[in-house]
C-alpha cells in the first residue's frame, strides 16, 4: 500500500502505475483465441465438447448434456437454504423494481401537420449471458445480467457459466431461474462466447452477449464485436472513497477490502483531506485483512494496487476522481449531497457514511456491471437500454415533401449526391 500527497510532484507518475495495472490481451492471447474463435465456427458442437473436457475437466457423449436440464434446476432449489432463496428473490424484486424505471416506450410526434416523426423501441430477440466460475461463485452478476434483459423483454435470455468438473453452484442456478433466464450451458470461456456469436446446432445464435469473464473471455468479446453487441470490456474492480476526515476509519477499511478481495488486480484507493485518518484506515485495513478468508488475493491487490492519498481540500478530491473516472466512488463525507452535482465521471455513486459499495452489488436496485479503467467517462452501468434497439420513424404526406423537398435536393446537391436530390425533385411538383 502506497500513502501519497496529491501534491507531490511525481504523484501522477506513481498513481499512473495503479491505473494502467489491467491485463494486456497481447497479441498471444488474441491468437490463441481467434483459434478457438475459428475452431467452434469450423466444428460446432463438436470443438466445444473438446474445450469443455480440455479446460472444465466435463466430458459429455453429446453436446445435449451441457445444457442444464430441469432436474438439475430442481436439485438446486432442493440444496438451497431458505433464508438464501428469500435473499436472492428480494435481489430479483428490487433490481427488477428499479430497471423497470428505464424502460422507454415507442413514440410518435405529429407537431407537423403533414409529417409524422417517431422513435421505435423493440425488445432484442436473443441475448447470451455470461456468468464467470472461476475464484467465486456469483449469483448477483446472474441478476444484473439477466434481469433488467427481461423487464426489456428480450425474446429469450440464454446463459453460459463454466462448471469445473461438472459441478454447478446451487446458487447461481437458483438466481438464474428466479431471473427469468431462459437455456443454461455449462461452457465456459473463449468457446462460449463463440458458441453464442456464431451458433452450433445445440447453442443459439444470440444478438448481443453481456457479462464479465476473465481476459480470454474479455478478448473474445472484442474479438467478435459486431458479429454480436457485446455490453462493454470489463477491466480489473475498482473503488474510490472521497473523504473529509468525518466517519469511521472501520467503515471505510472495510470498503476498501470489499474490491480487493475480488481479484489480484482489483484496486482500492482512498483520498481524504486528513492525513491522520488515513492512517488509521490503514492500520484497520491491516487488522481487518488477517481476518479475511481470501486474505491472500486481497492483500496482493491492497499491497500492490491499494493506496492512501493525502488532499489539501475536497476540491482537489473531486478533481481528482473525475479526472480518472473510478467504477465505484463513495462519498464518505459530511454532506454527500453537496458535492454530488460536482461529479462528472463514476461508473456508480454512493452517498454518506452508511452506503457501502456492496450495498449496489447485490440488491439496492441499480445495477453493479459498470464501466471500469476509466471508461465512465463515456461508458454507463448496464441497464434496459442494453437491451433494446430503437428505429427511427419517419412519415411525409405529399404536402410534407413539397414543403420540404427543395431543400433537401439542395443539400445533396451541395454534397454532389445527385440521384439522393432526384429521388425527391421527381416527387415535387
Amino acid at each position: 500500500m502506497q500513502f501519497l500527497d496529491i501534491r507531490e510532484a511525481d504523484f501522477q507518475a506513481k498513481f499512473d502505475a495503479i491505473v494502467e495495472r489491467g491485463e494486456e490481451s497481447g497479441r498471444e492471447v488474441e491468437e490463441v483465441v481467434l483459434g478457438i474463435i475459428a475452431d467452434v465456427r469450423k466444428r460446432g458442437d463438436e470443438a466445444l465438447l473438446d474445450y469443455t473436457k480440455r479446460f472444465d475437466r466435463l466430458e459429455c457423449e453429446a453436446a445435449s448434456g451441457l445444457e442444464v436440464t430441469a432436474a438439475e434446476f430442481d436439485k438446486a432449489f432442493a440444496e438451497l437454504d431458505q433464508q438464501d432463496l428469500a435473499a436472492l428473490k428480494l435481489a430479483v424484486e428490487r433490481v427488477g423494481r428499479f430497471h423497470e424505471k428505464q424502460k422507454q416506450q415507442t413514440w410518435i410526434s405529429t407537431e407537423e401537420p403533414d409529417i409524422m416523426l417517431g422513435q421505435k423501441v423493440t425488445p432484442l430477440a436473443k441475448v447470451g449471458i455470461y456468468v464467470p466460475g472461476g475464484k467465486a461463485c456469483y449469483p448477483s452478476s446472474v441478476i444484473m445480467n439477466a434481469v433488467p434483459a427481461k423487464v426489456a423483454g428480450v425474446g429469450e435470455i440464454i446463459m453460459v457459466v463454466p462448471a469445473p468438473g461438472g459441478e454447478l453452484n446451487a446458487h447461481v442456478m437458483v438466481a438464474a431461474k428466479l431471473s427469468g433466464v431462459d437455456r443454461v450451458f455449462k461452457i465456459g470461456g473463449a468457446q462460449a462466447v463463440a458458441a453464442l456469436a456464431y451458433g452450433t446446432a445445440t447453442v443459439p445464435r444470440v444478438d448481443k452477449i453481456t457479462g464479465p469473464g476473465n481476459i480470454y473471455v474479455a478478448t473474445a468479446k472484442k474479438l467478435v464485436f459486431g458479429q454480436v453487441g457485446i455490453d462493454m470490456i470489463a477491466g480489473p474492480s475498482e473503488i474510490l472513497v472521497i473523504n473529509d476526515g468525518t466517519g469511521n476509519p472501520t467503515h471505510i477499511a472495510a470498503d476498501l477490502l470489499s474490491q480487493a478481495e475480488h481479484d489480484e488486480l482489483a484496486s482500492s484507493v482512498l483520498i481524504t483531506t486528513d492525513r491522520s485518518f488515513g492512517e488509521k484506515v490503514a492500520a484497520e485495513v491491516e487488522r481487518q485483512l488477517k481476518e479475511l478468508s481470501r486474505e491472500k488475493i486481497a492483500r496482493k491487490s491492497w499491497e500492490s494496487f491499494g493506496v492512501i492519498i493525502a488532499a489539501g481540500n475536497l476540491e482537489e478530491a473531486i478533481a481528482f476522481s473525475n479526472r480518472i473516472a473510478p467504477e465505484h466512488l463513495e462519498l464518505a463525507v459530511e454532506n454527500p449531497f453537496e458535492i454530488l452535482p460536482l461529479i462528472t465521471n463514476a461508473g456508480a455513486i454512493f452517498m454518506g457514511h452508511y452506503t457501502p459499495e456492496a450495498a449496489g452489488d447485490y440488491l439496492a436496485g441499480p445495477n453493479h456491471t459498470l464501466p471500469t479503467g476509466g471508461t465512465a467517462r463515456f461508458f454507463s452501468p448496464l441497464s434496459v437500454d442494453d437491451f433494446v434497439k430503437k428505429s427511427s420513424i419517419v412519415h411525409f404526406t405529399k404536402g410534407g415533401i413539397q414543403r420540404l423537398g427543395r431543400d433537401i435536393v439542395r443539400i445533396a446537391e451541395l454534397e454532389g449526391l445527385e440521384a439522393h436530390g432526384k429521388s425527391v425533385s421527381v416527387r415535387l411538383d
